[in-house]
């Protein structure tokens, strides 16, 4: 009698072979960490940045930060500026030359070097027409020169002083040139004129303004004037002559003088008024 085999009550799965077509065996449902497997986070090294591009916004961002505090300044002074000359309406102070003397001139025949001696004396006449600015003066450096080719008629020096509100000052200066030499062609077309020839005075000096007890710092100030006509002096009158008596020595009157000796000195009847500019110099240049 043979023995026989049953089968089990649960028959075998299949091969991998049969259902996946070979290779390992797969298995359902698929187990959780098959399902929803997380990527494995691995940190990235920063990205190099550029130092030519950080360099450049940091340029910018000082060039706007400085623009503005430049804006910012210019409105400020505007405002100052503005509520200042609401307050006080400043006015600039004026210089008039009320007359000119040529008191003497010599002039050498050298054709190579001629030396010019000469001596003017000016009065001058300075108003302030503000009401509660006084303006403070250094010494004047005044100087005289021929307008047509500014040949040196000499220079003088006036001492400074403290002009008050709508106040009226003259002074007087001698201009005065003692053997200098001059350009041959220049001093003979300008000076050897027995009409005259016009003159062009400048005068330099620093001022400040005082409003109150406040005084503000003191800049160059530059007075032009122009226009004004010299005639030299009158010739001396000639020495009486000796006439000769029996018993002694007479001197003839001298003659009358003519109109033209008569002619005085003063050339300069009419007021010249004369241009007032500030000067002011920004490290090397002057404006």
């Amino acid at each position: 009698m043979e023995d026989r085999v049953y089968p089990a009550a649960k028959p075998n799965p299949p091969p991998a072979a049969a259902a996946n077509g070979g290779g390992a065996p797969a298995s359902f449902p698929a187990p959780k960490p098959q399902m929803y497997q997380r990527p494995i986070y691995r940190p990235q090294a920063p990205a190099k940045r550029r130092r030519g591009r950080s360099c450049r916004c940091s340029f910018c961002c000082c060039f706007c930060w400085a623009l503005l505090a430049v804006i910012l300044l210019a409105v400020l002074a505007a405002v100052a500026g503005g509520a200042f000359y609401l307050l006080y309406r400043p006015h600039r102070p004026s210089f008039t030359v009320s007359s000119v003397r040529l008191t003497a001139i010599n002039l050498t025949d050298s054709a190579t070097a001629p030396v010019l001696t000469d001596s003017i004396t000016l009065t001058v006449t300075a108003k302030n027409p503000n009401k509660k600015i006084v303006y403070l003066y250094d010494d004047f450096s005044l100087s005289a020169a021929t307008a047509a080719n500014g040949v040196p008629l000499g220079d003088a020096t006036v001492p400074g002083f403290t002009h008050q509100a709508g106040n009226t000052t003259v002074f007087t200066a001698t201009i005065a040139a003692n053997g200098v030499t001059v350009d041959p062609s220049g001093a003979s077309s300008d000076i050897k004129k027995s009409s005259g020839f016009n003159v062009v005075l400048d005068g330099e000096t620093r001022a400040g303004v005082r409003v109150g007890s406040l005084k503000t710092k003191k800049i160059g100030i530059q007075v032009h004037c122009e226009g004004i006509k010299v005639t030299p002096p009158p010739p001396p009158p000639p020495a009486p002559k000796k006439v000769k008596g029996k018993n002694s020595t007479v001197l003839a009157p001298a003659p009358a003088p003519s109109v033209a000796d008569t002619t005085t000195a003063t050339v300069s009847t009419a007021a010249h008024s004369c241009k007032v500019r500030v000067r002011v110099k920004i490290w090397k240049w002057t404006f």
